[in-house]
């Protein structure tokens, strides 16, 4: 399953990029919550050799089992409703030889490898009516399982991820303007729709995160809460931040005005603690990691290998978005977890082995794309 490659093609600025962006991560997860800090350098480290592995197995072995992602995937996702641990009114983890696992994290991963092959076998049909309604069915269930965990916002992540994987599949322009004509005054619809008192679209929380959102001060002691502290937090820091584990009583951390900063919002602890520069530092490192994978796609040997780069820089680009969108008050709350920072080992574990990919797909392109 593998082949012959040559040294040089070896990405090892993305390689660095990312380890750099995981230990910065690690150092705010230790001001944050000290106690999850040796979980998540176990979790690197065995991201750096699941990555080291995937990266020598060649990428289009590797797809051929794209039928068996995509199975084991839905087995993923169901054994969640079946045997899944409810926490904070969600069901979205299980546990594997005593060890907490998120399927829906390895869901990102398992779709850009499913739907790049099969993109890549139908990439001359892709605008036939019958191609994407199919593309679209086989979509729909994984995602459906993992709306109703209820995982709003992951469900949202893996849609963007499918939407771009098609568009760079080279589907018609046409097409993608008709969708866009018909989804904005859908999506506005929608957003009233789900305002209204007593209605069934979402969950009642899910509700008040978005009224929170759009009424700040009056949620400020409830749903809200959070992301207020949050704002309140990133503003505090200013240019320098007010230092890595600081001692200030006026601290948001340091009062615990944000509960769990070491997922969601850990974010507004870079923003506390290193203040602007730190923020930007997070910001620019996990932006070199993306522009990196864009390069080695663009240099791609064929479609797949551009659709598998394109799937994985869409994943890390839009959670990064989001995540700072929510702790900035730009959007609502979500709980997303801001890649590469965030801690969790299955999401940590999960990205360096679509990194493993990526890489080899560098390993295997054709050109050398400069920028």
């Amino acid at each position: 399953m593998s082949r012959k490659y040559h040294l040089k093609n070896y990405d090892f600025l993305l390689v660095i990029f990312s380890i750099l962006i995981s230990i910065f991560g690690i150092v705010i997860i230790g001001s944050a919550k000290t106690a999850f800090q040796p979980r998540q350098i176990i979790g690197l480290c065995l991201g750096l050799v699941m990555m080291v592995i995937l990266s020598l197995v060649d990428y289009q072995v590797v797809l051929n089992f794209y039928w068996i992602f995509y199975v084991v995937n839905i087995l993923l996702l169901l054994s969640v409703k079946l045997f899944g641990r409810e926490v904070n009114n969600a069901q979205r983890w299980i546990s594997i030889a005593g060890i907490q696992f998120q399927p829906s994290e390895a869901t990102k991963f398992l779709l850009i490898l499913f739907f790049a092959k099969l993109i890549m076998k139908y990439r001359d049909k892709i605008s036939r009516p019958i191609v994407i309604i199919i593309l679209c069915a086989l979509f729909a269930v994984p995602w459906y399982l993992v709306y109703s965990q209820p995982d709003l916002s992951t469900s949202i992540v893996i849609f963007l991820i499918f939407a771009t994987l098609v568009f760079i599949g080279g589907i018609s322009w046409k097409f993608v303007g008709g969708v866009f004509a018909i989804a904005i005054p859908v999506v506005v619809i929608g957003l009233v729709l789900v305002l209204q008192p007593n209605q069934e679209i979402i969950k009642g929380y899910q509700q008040t995160r978005i009224l929170a959102w759009l009424n700040p001060e009056k949620y400020s002691n409830q749903e809200g809460y959070q992301q207020q502290n949050s704002i309140i937090a990133i503003g505090s820091g200013q240019l320098v931040g007010k230092g890595y584990k600081n001692n200030e009583v006026a601290s948001v951390k340091n009062a615990n005005f944000i509960s769990e900063p070491q997922t969601d919002f850990i974010f507004a602890i870079v923003g506390e603690e290193l203040g602007f520069i730190g923020s930007m530092t997070a910001v620019l490192l996990i932006l070199a990691v993306i522009l990196r994978i864009v390069r080695i796609g663009l240099g791609s040997e064929d479609l797949s290998g551009t659709l598998v780069c394109a799937g994985v820089a869409a994943h890390i680009g839009f959670q990064t978005f989001m995540n700072i969108a929510v702790t900035t008050g730009l959007m609502p709350n979500t709980g997303l977890p801001l890649p590469f920072i965030s801690y969790g080992m299955t999401s940590l574990v999960s990205l360096f082995m679509e990194l493993g990919v990526v890489l080899n797909v560098g390993l295997q392109r054709i050109r050398d794309v400069r920028y």
